[in-house]
Protein backbone atom coordinates (compact mmCIF):
# COMPACT_ATOMS: atom_id res chain seq x y z
CA UNK A 1 0.00 0.00 0.00
CA UNK A 2 1.59 3.05 -1.17
CA UNK A 3 0.16 7.16 -1.37
CA UNK A 4 1.95 9.81 -2.65
CA UNK A 5 0.21 11.90 0.11
CA UNK A 6 3.12 12.01 3.23
CA UNK A 7 0.29 12.09 5.25
CA UNK A 8 -1.10 8.76 4.99
CA UNK A 9 2.00 6.65 4.33
CA UNK A 10 1.30 2.98 4.04
CA UNK A 11 2.00 2.78 7.88
CA UNK A 12 -1.01 5.89 8.75
CA UNK A 13 -3.24 3.35 10.09
CA UNK A 14 -0.80 0.17 11.52
CA UNK A 15 -0.50 -0.38 15.60
CA UNK A 16 -3.58 1.72 16.37
CA UNK A 17 -6.19 0.71 18.71
CA UNK A 18 -9.21 1.83 19.83
CA UNK A 19 -9.36 2.33 23.62
CA UNK A 20 -12.77 2.89 23.68
CA UNK A 21 -16.17 2.03 21.80
CA UNK A 22 -15.57 5.04 19.73
CA UNK A 23 -13.68 4.28 16.72
CA UNK A 24 -13.10 6.04 13.23
CA UNK A 25 -16.16 6.09 10.75
CA UNK A 26 -16.73 7.29 7.21
CA UNK A 27 -19.32 9.34 8.40
CA UNK A 28 -17.40 10.96 11.22
CA UNK A 29 -14.43 11.81 9.09
CA UNK A 30 -16.25 13.66 6.53
CA UNK A 31 -17.76 16.12 9.61
CA UNK A 32 -14.32 16.46 10.17
CA UNK A 33 -13.12 16.90 6.57
CA UNK A 34 -16.38 19.69 6.51
CA UNK A 35 -15.51 21.46 9.09
CA UNK A 36 -11.83 21.71 8.50
CA UNK A 37 -12.83 23.34 4.89
CA UNK A 38 -14.83 25.73 6.58
CA UNK A 39 -11.98 27.05 9.12
CA UNK A 40 -9.54 26.94 6.09
CA UNK A 41 -12.08 28.49 3.84
CA UNK A 42 -13.23 31.31 6.75
CA UNK A 43 -9.29 32.23 7.29
CA UNK A 44 -8.46 32.69 3.12
CA UNK A 45 -11.02 34.98 2.85
CA UNK A 46 -9.64 37.29 5.98
CA UNK A 47 -6.68 37.49 4.44
CA UNK A 48 -7.71 37.48 0.98
CA UNK A 49 -10.58 40.43 0.94
CA UNK A 50 -8.07 42.15 3.33
CA UNK A 51 -5.14 41.73 1.15
CA UNK A 52 -2.74 40.86 4.09
CA UNK A 53 0.32 39.64 2.13
CA UNK A 54 2.23 39.29 5.55
CA UNK A 55 0.75 35.89 6.78
CA UNK A 56 1.74 34.01 3.70
CA UNK A 57 4.87 32.94 5.24
CA UNK A 58 3.44 32.46 8.61
CA UNK A 59 1.18 30.75 7.26
CA UNK A 60 3.03 28.31 5.44
CA UNK A 61 5.86 27.74 8.03
CA UNK A 62 3.09 27.25 10.73
CA UNK A 63 1.24 25.17 9.08
CA UNK A 64 4.54 22.82 7.95
CA UNK A 65 5.09 22.64 11.61
CA UNK A 66 2.01 21.32 12.55
CA UNK A 67 1.70 19.21 9.60
CA UNK A 68 4.83 17.18 11.08
CA UNK A 69 3.48 17.31 14.78
CA UNK A 70 0.03 15.86 13.68
CA UNK A 71 2.07 13.18 11.17
CA UNK A 72 4.38 12.07 14.21
CA UNK A 73 1.43 12.74 17.19
CA UNK A 74 -1.38 11.72 15.15
CA UNK A 75 -3.51 11.49 18.69
CA UNK A 76 -3.01 15.08 18.95
CA UNK A 77 -4.69 15.34 15.65
CA UNK A 78 -8.19 16.77 16.89
CA UNK A 79 -6.54 19.72 18.03
CA UNK A 80 -3.89 20.47 15.55
CA UNK A 81 -5.67 19.84 12.73
CA UNK A 82 -8.65 22.69 12.98
CA UNK A 83 -4.82 25.15 13.98
CA UNK A 84 -3.17 23.60 10.39
CA UNK A 85 -6.84 24.25 8.69
CA UNK A 86 -6.23 27.98 9.95
CA UNK A 87 -2.56 28.50 8.92
CA UNK A 88 -3.34 27.08 5.27
CA UNK A 89 -6.18 28.94 5.05
CA UNK A 90 -4.04 32.30 6.01
CA UNK A 91 -1.28 31.68 3.43
CA UNK A 92 -3.68 30.31 0.68
CA UNK A 93 -5.86 33.80 0.84
CA UNK A 94 -2.65 35.85 0.30
CA UNK A 95 -1.34 33.69 -2.39
CA UNK A 96 -5.14 33.71 -3.88
CA UNK A 97 -4.80 37.71 -3.65
CA UNK A 98 -1.65 37.62 -5.66
CA UNK A 99 -2.65 35.55 -8.34
CA UNK A 100 -6.27 37.62 -8.45
CA UNK A 101 -4.01 41.08 -8.84
CA UNK A 102 -1.14 39.37 -10.93
CA UNK A 103 -3.40 38.03 -13.75
CA UNK A 104 -7.38 38.55 -13.19
CA UNK A 105 -9.84 38.28 -10.18
CA UNK A 106 -11.85 35.39 -11.18
CA UNK A 107 -8.76 33.51 -11.82
CA UNK A 108 -9.53 32.27 -7.72
CA UNK A 109 -13.47 31.49 -7.76
CA UNK A 110 -12.62 29.57 -10.95
CA UNK A 111 -9.67 27.33 -8.85
CA UNK A 112 -12.41 27.14 -6.32
CA UNK A 113 -14.91 25.61 -7.80
CA UNK A 114 -12.45 23.21 -10.40
CA UNK A 115 -11.15 21.72 -6.86
CA UNK A 116 -14.05 21.12 -5.01
CA UNK A 117 -16.01 19.48 -8.62
CA UNK A 118 -12.85 17.31 -8.79
CA UNK A 119 -13.18 16.36 -5.17
CA UNK A 120 -17.17 15.51 -5.47
CA UNK A 121 -16.36 13.79 -9.19
CA UNK A 122 -13.20 11.62 -8.14
CA UNK A 123 -15.71 10.91 -4.97
CA UNK A 124 -18.39 9.85 -7.16
CA UNK A 125 -16.16 7.91 -8.62
CA UNK A 126 -14.50 5.76 -6.00
CA UNK A 127 -17.43 4.91 -4.25
CA UNK A 128 -19.61 3.43 -7.47
CA UNK A 129 -15.88 1.67 -8.26
CA UNK A 130 -15.25 3.78 -11.39
CA UNK A 131 -11.84 4.37 -10.28
CA UNK A 132 -10.43 1.38 -8.01
CA UNK A 133 -6.96 1.37 -5.70
CA UNK A 134 -5.39 -1.23 -6.99
CA UNK A 135 -2.13 -2.08 -6.56
CA UNK A 136 -0.50 -1.27 -10.12
CA UNK A 137 -2.51 1.90 -9.52
CA UNK A 138 -0.96 2.82 -6.09
CA UNK A 139 2.42 2.06 -8.27
CA UNK A 140 2.00 3.97 -10.86
CA UNK A 141 0.47 7.21 -8.55
CA UNK A 142 3.57 7.14 -6.12
CA UNK A 143 5.95 6.77 -8.51
CA UNK A 144 4.28 9.66 -11.09
CA UNK A 145 3.82 11.81 -7.68
CA UNK A 146 7.11 11.21 -6.79
CA UNK A 147 8.89 12.90 -10.01
CA UNK A 148 6.91 15.66 -9.70
CA UNK A 149 8.20 16.34 -6.12
CA UNK A 150 11.37 15.52 -7.38
CA UNK A 151 11.08 18.65 -9.94
CA UNK A 152 9.50 20.48 -7.17
CA UNK A 153 12.84 20.20 -5.13
CA UNK A 154 15.10 21.16 -8.56
CA UNK A 155 13.16 23.86 -9.06
CA UNK A 156 13.56 25.13 -5.23
CA UNK A 157 17.34 24.67 -4.93
CA UNK A 158 17.90 26.65 -8.15
CA UNK A 159 15.77 29.59 -6.91
CA UNK A 160 17.81 29.34 -4.01
CA UNK A 161 20.53 29.44 -5.54
CA UNK A 162 19.46 32.47 -7.41
CA UNK A 163 18.57 31.05 -10.94
CA UNK A 164 15.19 31.72 -9.99
CA UNK A 165 13.61 28.44 -10.67
CA UNK A 166 12.78 26.05 -13.52
CA UNK A 167 11.02 28.07 -16.07
CA UNK A 168 8.11 25.72 -16.28
CA UNK A 169 7.19 26.25 -12.49
CA UNK A 170 6.64 29.96 -13.56
CA UNK A 171 2.74 31.05 -13.64
CA UNK A 172 3.92 33.20 -16.24
CA UNK A 173 4.96 30.77 -18.70
CA UNK A 174 2.07 29.66 -21.16
CA UNK A 175 3.88 27.89 -23.59
CA UNK A 176 2.34 24.12 -24.36
CA UNK A 177 4.88 22.37 -22.39
CA UNK A 178 5.04 24.38 -19.40
CA UNK A 179 0.67 24.14 -19.39
CA UNK A 180 1.32 20.51 -20.36
CA UNK A 181 2.87 20.28 -17.08
CA UNK A 182 0.79 21.83 -15.15
CA UNK A 183 -2.02 19.99 -16.32
CA UNK A 184 -0.07 16.38 -15.91
CA UNK A 185 0.72 17.56 -12.18
CA UNK A 186 -3.11 18.45 -11.64
CA UNK A 187 -4.20 15.38 -12.82
CA UNK A 188 -1.93 13.51 -10.62
CA UNK A 189 -2.81 15.40 -7.27
CA UNK A 190 -6.17 15.13 -8.20
CA UNK A 191 -5.97 10.86 -8.45
CA UNK A 192 -4.39 10.93 -5.05
CA UNK A 193 -7.51 11.93 -3.97
CA UNK A 194 -8.28 8.31 -4.60
CA UNK A 195 -6.04 7.14 -2.62
CA UNK A 196 -6.75 9.20 0.18
CA UNK A 197 -10.25 7.63 0.02
CA UNK A 198 -9.07 4.28 -0.01
CA UNK A 199 -6.65 4.99 3.24
CA UNK A 200 -9.47 6.59 5.01
CA UNK A 201 -12.10 3.43 3.87
CA UNK A 202 -9.10 1.64 4.87
CA UNK A 203 -9.03 2.76 8.53
CA UNK A 204 -12.59 2.89 9.32
CA UNK A 205 -13.10 -0.71 8.31
CA UNK A 206 -10.38 -1.54 10.79
CA UNK A 207 -11.60 -0.15 13.71
CA UNK A 208 -9.06 2.93 13.95
CA UNK A 209 -9.42 5.21 16.85
CA UNK A 210 -11.87 8.24 16.70
CA UNK A 211 -9.16 10.91 16.08
CA UNK A 212 -8.22 9.36 12.99
CA UNK A 213 -11.62 10.87 12.01
CA UNK A 214 -9.30 14.69 12.03
CA UNK A 215 -6.31 12.42 11.13
CA UNK A 216 -8.14 11.71 7.96
CA UNK A 217 -9.35 15.03 7.31
CA UNK A 218 -5.82 16.05 7.67
CA UNK A 219 -4.75 13.74 4.81
CA UNK A 220 -7.83 15.00 2.85
CA UNK A 221 -6.76 18.52 3.21
CA UNK A 222 -3.23 18.42 2.41
CA UNK A 223 -4.41 16.73 -1.03
CA UNK A 224 -6.77 19.24 -1.80
CA UNK A 225 -4.01 22.45 -1.00
CA UNK A 226 -2.04 20.74 -2.98
CA UNK A 227 -4.48 20.55 -5.83
CA UNK A 228 -6.30 24.30 -5.37
CA UNK A 229 -2.68 25.78 -5.59
CA UNK A 230 -1.71 23.52 -9.10
CA UNK A 231 -5.29 24.84 -10.32
CA UNK A 232 -4.01 27.87 -9.72
CA UNK A 233 -0.89 28.32 -11.59
CA UNK A 234 -1.96 26.27 -14.45
CA UNK A 235 -5.03 29.10 -14.44
CA UNK A 236 -2.69 31.66 -14.47
CA UNK A 237 -0.91 29.94 -17.60
CA UNK A 238 -3.56 29.45 -19.38
CA UNK A 239 -4.79 32.91 -18.41
CA UNK A 240 -1.01 33.97 -20.20
CA UNK A 241 -2.02 33.25 -23.28
CA UNK A 242 -4.84 35.60 -24.04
Amino acid sequence: MRSGNPALSKNSFENLIATSNEVMTLDGTVNKTAISMGILLIAAYYTYSNAIMDYVIIGFVGGFILALVTIFKKEWSPTTVPIYAALEGLALGGISKMYADSFEPGIVPQAITLTLGILFALLFAYKSKIIQATENFKLGLFAATAGIFVVYLVSFLMSIFGSGGLPLMNPSNSSMFSIGFSLFVVIIASLNLVMDFDFIEEGASNGAPKYMEWYGAFGLLVTLIWLYLEILRLLAKLSSRK
